[in-house]
């Protein structure tokens, strides 16, 4: 198995840039690896370039310590300056650019709403894995179309490994994992806690729902 291929099964952090403010952020996403995180996407959408660099850079580390991949959110050039993975949404540039820009050992995903057509062209366009959602009510973008497990199903006749995001808990999780999510992209219901011991117990957890 490539290693590829390892990191596209299990849980999927997001950051966010609210709750892992006042210097939570690399204690926090720490505990997450620790607790099994196969990736980690540093999601920032601030015009401040040089922290986000920095970050950027000690998350990296951080993911090669525990075996993990690092996921740039829609900034192709931060992927390729730190020699990090990539993930696009529909407005945020182009796959093939990616592709071009990263190379063939990145892995690159993209998100695909609520649509398996937006995945089907994703796939064409050289994505690694295809995201849907939202799934459940989510903070992040509550106003997001909904998705089903109907959807989830669908696509695993793509034979392409798939991200499930939006209110995602330890609660709902295994439902979707259940009907072809090969991962759970996981925002508050990680990082959201009081410590960061709370969110390695967390991240244990979302990681034993795909051995149970």
């Amino acid at each position: 198995m490539s290693t590829k291929q390892h990191a596209l099964s299990g849980l999927y952090a997001i950051t966010d840039s609210a709750l892992l403010a006042n210097e939570r952020l690399l204690p926090y996403c720490e505990a997450a690896l620790s607790g099994g995180a196969k990736l980690l996407q540093y999601r920032d959408k601030s015009s401040d370039t040089a922290r986000r660099l920095s970050e950027a850079k000690a998350l990296h580390t951080l993911c090669q310590k525990y075996g993990a991949r690092l996921i740039i959110n829609d900034d192709m050039h931060l992927a390729a300056k730190i020699g990090a993975d990539l993930h696009l949404g529909q407005k945020d540039g182009s796959l093939l650019k990616a592709r071009q820009l990263l190379g063939p050992n990145a892995i690159i995903g993209a998100t695909c709403h609520a649509q398996l057509e937006l995945a089907k062209q994703a796939i064409a366009q050289q994505a690694d894995y295809i995201a849907f959602g939202r799934f459940y009510n989510s903070q992040t973008k509550p106003g997001a179309a909904l998705a089903n497990t109907d959807l989830l199903e669908q696509a695993q006749q793509l034979n392409h490994p798939i991200v499930a995001i939006g209110g995602i808990t330890l609660d709902n999780g295994s439902v979707l994992i259940q009907h072809g999510a090969n991962m759970l992209a996981v925002i508050h219901g990680l990082f959201a806690a009081d410590t960061p011991v709370t969110v390695e117990q967390r991240a244990r957890a979302f990681s034993a729902l795909f051995t149970d």
